[in-house]
């Protein structure tokens, strides 16, 4: 069996060395490591070429395209029966490829999800903002829903299924292509030390960036009801989220007529609060990182409800 790596990059000049280093120190080598360039502007693409001259398996596309369709041109490239995926500003732990690819000893095998951890994340701040924006390992279960981030399938699978969809534009295009797959029934196994560690992003904008991204990324992709996650489902999740933020509105609106109503509304903000902290809490144990988890969980739903609504108005 011979496992193609195929990544995809865009400006990713502060990452991709850390990246590259990951890799090149692997217990197990990947058969090839296929980067693909989506048009960076930056030194991105000298980087690579400069490991280049020191591992001869890495090899190097560049593309002005998106990165699903840099995700499709890497994998058509590829030598590989099993295509690898991580991204740009994630780091391999050095056993990551070795665990990713071992379930394809299994003939029966056709896609493996690995995981992910934040790092980046001492301080308290830091710490809540991971909540948000990654999957902690408590919930990594059989419900487990795979990213790019650690991936691998068998390139057959990739081409039963038409590739990564072309029609969304960089960001959750893995959400679903992995549909389109589990709708197969194909095998997957779930392997949990199979990790690569994603950084945080280094500001609070850049954080509330991302979640405004995937959020549209999911109303665009229009799943409404995933085979796996069920009620747990994304744009389910995100109703809930509007479901909340009206009936609040309402009541507000209603304190000025009945004034008996201040107290229910004040008591489901102070529950509300309690929610967001407790959630965090559970996560990080840590008391100030559950207090910074109250105003990034309004700041969060601020940004999913407005990335969904412009993803629906997209489509």
């Amino acid at each position: 069996m011979r496992a193609s790596l195929v990544i995809t990059v865009l400006n990713e000049e502060p990452s991709v060395a850390a990246l590259l280093e990951s890799l090149l120190t692997q217990t197990e080598k990947p058969y090839e490591m296929i980067f693909v360039d989506g048009g960076s502007d930056d030194k991105t693409v000298d980087i690579i070429k400069r490991y280049q001259s020191i591992s001869k398996n890495i090899k190097l596309f560049e593309f002005n395209t998106s990165r699903s369709q840099a995700r499709n041109i890497g994998i058509r490239a590829s030598g590989g029966d099993v295509i690898v995926t991580t991204d740009a500003g994630c780091i391999a732990d050095k056993n990551w490829y070795k665990r990713i690819t071992k379930p394809f000893d299994d003939a029966s095998v056709d896609l493996v999800a690995g995981f992910y951890e934040m790092i980046g994340g001492k301080s308290s701040f830091r710490k809540a903002l991971s909540v948000f924006l990654g999957i902690p390992p408590s919930k990594f279960s059989s419900s487990f829903v795979a990213s790019a981030r650690s991936l691998a399938f068998r390139k057959t699978l990739w081409q039963k299924v038409g590739g990564f969809p072309e029609d969304i534009k960089d960001t959750a295009e893995d959400t679903l292509f992995n549909y389109k797959i589990i709708k197969t029934g194909a095998k997957i196994v779930r392997v949990k030390n199979a990790i690569v560690y994603w950084k945080l992003p280094t500001s609070f904008s850049e954080a509330i960036k991302k979640i405004y991204l995937y959020a549209k990324g999911d109303a665009m992709s229009g799943i409404w009801w995933h085979p796996v996650k069920k009620l747990s489902t994304h744009n389910i999740k995100v109703s809930l989220v509007f479901l909340r933020y009206i009936v609040g509105l309402y009541l507000l609106l209603a304190t000025i007529i009945w004034q008996v109503l201040e107290f229910p509304f004040v008591l489901l903000f102070v529950f509300y609060c309690f929610w967001a902290f407790r959630k965090v809490y559970f996560e990080t144990h840590d008391a100030k990182a559950g207090l910074c988890g109250i105003g990034l969980q309004f700041a969060s739903d601020i940004a999913v409800m407005a990335g969904f609504f412009s993803g629906i108005i997209s489509v």
